[in-house]
């Protein structure tokens, strides 16, 4: 592979929120998933991203009934609970990507990737971040 062939590692919303188990949305196998994505990151060296969602201070369209009825989570972008968990402060070398969407894939990920990239993804909420990016990514050509 040539360098711009070699893949990207996105590690899809590894925060608190999804990790801590009083968390109405706590993925509760997450810290099954830890120790495998940190291996993983060491292997992607700098070509690794790890991105957060953010609720953001505005909710258009279904945006709104959907903070109703998780209003728990309708709190400021920086609240603790939006961190990344500890271990995966160390996973890239690069910024974090926040984005207040499901999926990842657009023009700040494909700005740092190159549009058509071969992407690795990794998160623990499969069913609906990772597969939103991985369905936006494919769309597009990556």
């Amino acid at each position: 592979m040539s360098g711009s062939d070699l893949p990207w590692l996105v590690v899809i919303d590894p925060q608190r929120i999804f990790a801590d188990p009083s968390s109405p949305w706590c993925a509760h196998d997450f810290g099954a998933v830890v120790g495998p994505i940190g291996r993983l990151s060491e292997r992607f060296g700098d070509r690794v991203l790890v991105t957060r969602w953010l609720p953001g201070s505005e909710h258009p369209g279904a945006w709104a009934d959907y903070f109703d009825r998780w209003s728990f989570a309708d709190r400021p972008d920086d609240d603790p609970c939006f961190d990344l968990v500890d271990a995966a402060r160390g996973w890239s070398r690069r910024p974090g990507l926040d984005l207040t969407t499901f999926g990842k894939w657009g023009p700040r990920l494909a700005g740092i990737t190159g549009p058509t990239p071969h992407l690795v993804l990794v998160g623990v909420a499969t069913d609906c971040c990772v597969i939103s990016t991985a369905l936006a990514a494919a769309d597009a050509g990556a």
